[in-house]
């Protein structure tokens, strides 16, 4: 009951973020979003989600063979294509990755390894993309630069008290929380910390972070933004920070952000829903060489199972 619960969850609150926008703003930031797209950015911003892509398929490829799993990155580039078109298509916002990890995983002969280098690659682009995130916030002005000290000093209780349980837990013992933690030492030594693999693996991080960013100032120029870069950037990555919440492909979490944060800034609420729109679209468009590799697939199987 728990899971399916939490499965209509996610598009419930997805609907539920949209109409409460709708009710306020209108559908006119909606459809004035969509109305404004236009060839030029379309095509860069498939431009960058080629560079995006390839970076994210690299830091896979050097997790997975961290973690003895090897995969060649042509093979990493069409998965990772497919996948993110899965993600932005099917609720949840992740059945992409799950369908990348356990396919490598089957391929590689170990589904828990191929799982957990999915994890932890998505793992160590969240976590550059919150430090990233956090260093802008502090040089230069946005809505929640006042509350950022509090903020700070959070994070660094949680990373100062999680390095504590690290270090006093018991990693010997049969127990499944011994195993598990083994299991993740195991893998954050060879797969992400080790010296030949995380300078890839931040600098990936970093391009695929500022690719993003730059796409949706793409967007909000195509949305009729006027602002500086410089004043849209801190409003970008608060917004982009958002989208790690599971939605569907990204809606409701991500048009809320952007009109807390544009309103916040002073900007309008309805600019930044535009904005926001436009970002979606954007990036729906430049995952769809992910729906070729899935019928390119689909017809390859289909040739193999002919008699």
């Amino acid at each position: 009951m728990s899971r399916t619960l939490w499965t209509w969850a996610r598009p419930l609150g997805t609907a539920v973020v949209v109409a409460v926008l709708v009710r306020q703003l209108g559908t006119g930031p909606f459809l004035d979003g969509v109305r404004r797209i236009d060839r030029p950015s379309l095509a860069a911003a498939a431009g960058i989600a080629a560079l995006t892509t390839v970076c994210c398929a690299w830091r896979w490829s050097l997790v997975a063979r961290g973690l003895g799993v090897d995969l060649a990155l042509r093979t990493a580039i069409a998965a990772y294509y497919r996948s993110l078109f899965l993600n932005l298509t099917l609720p949840g916002g992740v059945l992409g990755d799950v369908h990348r990890g356990v396919r490598h995983g089957r391929d590689a002969g170990d589904v828990g390894r191929g799982l957990r280098a999915v994890a932890w690659e998505r793992s160590a682009g969240q976590v550059v993309q919150v430090v990233l995130t956090v260093l802008v916030l502090i040089l230069m002005p946005s809505p929640v630069h006042a509350s950022l000290p509090v903020a700070a000093a959070a994070a660094v209780v949680v990373v100062l008290g999680a390095g504590l349980v690290g270090r006093t837990w018991p990693y010997d013992g049969p127990s499944g929380w011994a195993r598990t933690l083994r299991a993740a030492r195991l893998d954050l030594r060879d797969g992400l910390l080790a010296r030949r693999a995380w300078p890839g693996i931040v600098l990936a991080s970093a391009v695929v972070v500022a690719g993003h960013t730059a796409t949706f100032l793409i967007a909000a120029r195509t949305a009729g933004s006027t602002e500086s870069a410089t004043r849209l950037l801190p409003l970008a990555m608060l917004v982009l920070l958002a989208m790690v919440i599971p939605s569907v492909g990204g809606w409701g979490p991500r048009e809320g952000a952007a009109a807390w944060v544009f309103g916040a800034a002073g900007l309008g609420a309805a600019q930044g829903v535009a904005t926001a729109v436009v970002y979606g679209v954007l990036v729906f468009v430049a995952c769809l060489p992910g729906a070729v590799v899935l019928v390119v697939a689909w017809f390859r199987r289909t040739r193999l199972e002919q008699p």
